[in-house]
């Protein structure tokens, strides 16, 4: 069952502005006389692409971390001896590794290769390979249909945790997993003892102590303890609270002396997320990055095994070594031949009749934008005086896009109206940034929330999103004159939410997202058709759906953004059928960290998943060709390939993509909403 080829854009939520690399800076032999400073910082990792959740090797020195330089996430360690990180095995199909460790010369990590038994559950499991071994044969660690996240290796190598959520699908749950710190013996894996109940992020102080993360009853992300017996018995232990109220710590590092553990903490009136030193004997926090880079957010601390480096992953910033721009268009890997992944810095693209260029929202207020297809160059029609979101350029006019102006996420009686937005393509000159444009509104101001248009494939009429009987349904109006002289009318009814319509490529069919199943709710969508003329309307129910419970496919389905392929066969869209592949408080700030692009057959079946990572895809546009994707004038062009299964050239493609205008790398991302504290 082929996938049409041809280039899927797409947008991740905030990942281009990260810049990440590691960082260590080393511990002070006496706490209370010493502080930490700019000085005392050093890069681990060249300034390339995201790199993080690092751990230090056994040497103290070199580091096991993760990098997206490859164009998925892969791990890579870096050595003082080595000139340029060096790519680990990992495992060949998988698009996503997490986690490293290094331990006897054994790696530990998370993949998500393996598919589940079920949809709604994370693919993530521990896997680990024996470096010494050739081949670097894999051994799965975690049991099929069990799912494990954040891995821990004890100081002998003796014990492993992971932050376990067992056998269960995903409760959309996503400011706190309801993970459970398992422990199990590096001999033998099979026999898995749960330590305490609700749980994440372990970290081990020698062998027989774990600190973990979990949001405690006064409602403040806490540090707990365990200690257990060497032989595992009296388990489930009592778990007890390290840290104290008032303050949220993350993401523990324990030292191995017993007395002290690293966090990422959060404080009152503080937007930005630091290291800090706890020591567990004074209840004493010492501050380390506040102190060297109060204004940039620190994630996910890790410790050297004698204790006397911390590390920790951070924005490069803005005069570091290595890339400070943000490419236009920059190539994701890909799991199926033929079809070419590409990261849009910016959301809602679409294409224009000739496909030479991409309309999209970007910036603070998304503002309307133009890029060439190949990402060489970008226009603003306009940006900070009008709050716009969703493009749809008309299919048989060139100066023609449609889009939504007003703010997101309002309420449905909220003035948000459609707009048509012309302009002299003979404008997009290699000279400009600027294009001016007409914009002449399409919806009236009393007519409540209008969202989401598309535009028929003659170009004639516009089936939107509109809140004007109370609910949120779909309308078709002229694509010209709009409500005012034109036509329009009602294509759904009743008080659901419609919402994110599409036209197929012969005007035959709408498809749309729609909580029509469960309108008492406002989070269940799932993929709706319906004929232009009103009827013929039906939901489509993937392939695997059938081996869940009727309630779990009820409430588990968060599908959006869909839209059709070519030839009208096949549908993409964005959904949370893999559940979570990263603990979300250990990520930058996501809206709703769960939605990787799928596609699958008008029918359901053939459901395929296409991105795997630890943020929010979405707003994908599917084109049926490909595009040279260059940068400079003066770099020769590059085609890419649907599946780049050489490193190489991948890695020499990604440097092409730079274009002369690109958005310089700020770094400037906000921490989870839900840490702040009044």
């Amino acid at each position: 069952m082929d996938v049409p080829k041809g280039t899927i854009v797409f947008t991740t939520v905030g990942r281009q502005s990260y810049g990440f690399d590691v960082y260590s800076v080393k511990v002070p032999s006496h706490l209370t006389t010493s502080t930490f400073s700019n000085s005392d910082e050093r890069c681990l990792t060249n300034g390339i692409s995201l790199n993080f959740n690092a751990q230090f090797t056994e040497d103290n020195q070199s580091i096991v971390y993760i990098s997206e330089r490859s164009h998925f996430p892969a791990i890579f360690i870096s050595k003082p001896d080595l000139p340029l990180p060096q790519r680990l095995p990992g495992i060949p199909e998988s698009l996503f590794h997490d986690r490293p460790i290094i331990k006897d010369n054994r790696l530990y990590f998370i993949s998500a290769h393996q598919e589940p038994d079920k949809l709604y559950k994370s693919w993530n499991a521990l896997y680990a390979i024996d470096l010494n071994q050739e081949g670097n044969s894999v051994t799965r660690l975690t049991p099929y249909g069990v799912i494990d996240y954040s891995p821990a290796v004890s100081l002998s190598g003796k014990y492993i945790a992971v932050g376990s959520y067992g056998s269960r699908i995903w409760d959309v749950e996503f400011q706190m997993l309801t993970t459970d710190i398992v422990v199990f013996k590096q001999s033998d894996p099979e026999n898995r003892v749960v330590v305490c109940e609700r749980g994440g992020w372990p970290t081990w102080s020698g062998d027989s102590t774990i600190y973990f993360h979990r949001k405690a009853d006064d409602g403040f992300w806490s540090i707990f303890q365990v200690n257990f017996s060497d032989d595992l018995s009296e388990l489930p232990c009592a778990p007890v609270r390290v840290t104290p109220p008032g303050v949220h710590c993350l993401t523990p590092a324990a030292m191995h002396d017993g007395k002290r553990i690293v966090v990422a903490t959060r404080r009152r009136g503080k937007v930005h997320r630091h290291i800090e030193i706890f020591d567990i004997v004074s209840k004493t926090f010492y501050p380390v990055t506040q102190l060297i880079n109060p204004s940039f957010q620190h994630y996910n601390p890790f410790v050297s095994q004698d204790s006397l480096f911390i590390g920790y992953h951070r924005f490069r910033g803005e005069s570091a070594p290595g890339e400070t721009t943000i490419p236009n268009l920059e190539p994701v890997k890909s799991p199926i031949e033929g079809i070419r992944l590409l990261r849009l810095n910016g959301s809602f693209a679409s294409y224009s009749p000739d496909s030479d260029y991409i309309a999209f929202n970007a910036g603070l207020s998304q503002g309307l934008h133009i890029v060439r297809s190949n990402g060489s160059k970008r226009w603003t029609l306009f940006s900070r005086d009008r709050t716009a979101f969703y493009t749809s350029w008309s299919p048989t006019e060139k100066n023609v896009i449609y889009t939504t102006l007003g703010p997101v996420f309002a309420h449905v009686n909220r003035t948000v109206q459609i707009a048509r937005v012309t302009f002299d393509p003979s404008d997009l000159k290699p000279d400009r940034n600027e294009i001016p444009c007409d914009v002449k509104m399409l919806t009236g101001e009393d007519s409540g929330n209008n969202a989401f248009p598309a535009c028929s494939p003659d170009g004639k009429y516009l089936v939107f999103r509109s809140g004007r009987s109370g609910h949120k349904n779909l309308y078709i109006m002229d694509a010209v004159e709009g409500e005012f002289k034109g036509d329009i009318r009602p294509l759904t009814e009743g008080a659901c939410i419609d919402t994110m319509p599409c036209w197929s490529p012969k005007g035959d069919l709408i498809a749309f997202s729609s909580n029509r199943h469960k309108p008492e709710h406002a989070n269940p969508f799932s993929i709706y058709v319906i004929k232009p003329d009103g009827s013929g309307l039906r939901r489509i129910h993937l392939e695997g759906s059938e081996r869940l419970s009727e309630e779990e496919r009820e409430w588990m389905e968060r599908i959006n953004h869909v839209t059709f392929s070519s030839d009208g066969e096949w549908l993409l869209f964005t959904a949370n059928l893999g559940g979570l592949s990263a603990e979300p408080v250990a990520v930058p700030r996501q809206i709703q960290p769960y939605g990787d692009i799928y596609v699958a057959r008008l029918d359901g079946s053939g459901l395929r998943r296409l991105t795997w990572n630890g943020y929010e895809n979405g707003t994908p546009v599917w084109y049926p060709g490909f595009h040279e994707v260059q940068s400079h004038p003066e770099n020769k062009p590059q085609l890419i390939s649907g599946n780049l299964r050489n490193l190489k050239l991948h890695e020499e493609v990604g440097k092409n993509l730079h274009s002369v205008d690109e958005e310089k790398l700020s770094g400037q991302f906000n921490d989870l909403t839900w840490l702040s504290i009044e």
